[in-house]
């Protein structure tokens, strides 16, 4: 069983469906939203719709709580977890060990069981104010990346998003605990 959180980088969570659609079929999937995503309608969605979507998908209940996360390591075991799209926020709060949402507390609770978590990073600050968030992470047990490239050098220089289109051959090499590499692409253009 496959852990799959979303975070609130909405603009990221159409390619997020894509591979959660792919990889539901290879796997039992467990969706997991983060307070923000849960509950947020913005332009590219609402809630009601995304929280449906996972649900049909998946064919599970959405977790939303920190209080049904925290099972999800000692008591639900997972094969691995997925955070995709993970935004720099989340990235931080894992990194400095807070957790204080339902993703962070899935994260800590999947990891103290010593499993691999993948991440999927979608942030505009990931090479200033997070940079050395990826750095402390890439130095933990079980913690993996899905490779990273710049999505706009010019608006957005300090921008790094996963590339989506790798990221269930990320999860392959987690499963192995393996990171998967170049971890990081040529920018887009």
């Amino acid at each position: 069983m496959i852990g799959f959180a979303m975070c609130a980088s909405y603009c990221t969570h159409k390619d997020s469906l894509k591979l959660l659609h792919s990889i539901c079929q290879k796997h039992e999937v467990i969706p997991i939203l983060s307070e923000n995503a849960y509950s947020t309608d913005t332009r590219f969605g609402t809630a009601a719709q995304l929280i449906l979507e996972l649900e049909t998908i998946t064919g599970h209940k959405v977790i939303h709580t920190i209080k049904d996360a925290e099972p999800l390591g000692p008591v639900t075991a997972l094969e691995c977890l997925i955070i995709c799209p993970c935004t720099g926020n989340t990235l931080a709060k894992i990194a400095s060990g807070i957790t204080d949402t339902s993703v962070t507390m899935a994260a800590k609770a999947h990891l103290r069981s010593d499993r691999p978590l993948l991440i999927t990073l979608a942030s505009n600050d990931a090479m200033c104010a997070n940079l050395k968030n990826i750095a402390e992470l890439l130095n933990k047990k079980n913690v993996y990346f899905t490779p990273l490239q710049q999505d706009d050098i010019i608006k957005k220089p300090h921008s790094l998003v996963a590339d989506f289109s790798k990221a269930e051959s990320a999860l392959e090499y987690a499963l192995e605990r393996k990171q998967m590499r170049p971890l990081f692409l040529e920018a887009n253009k």
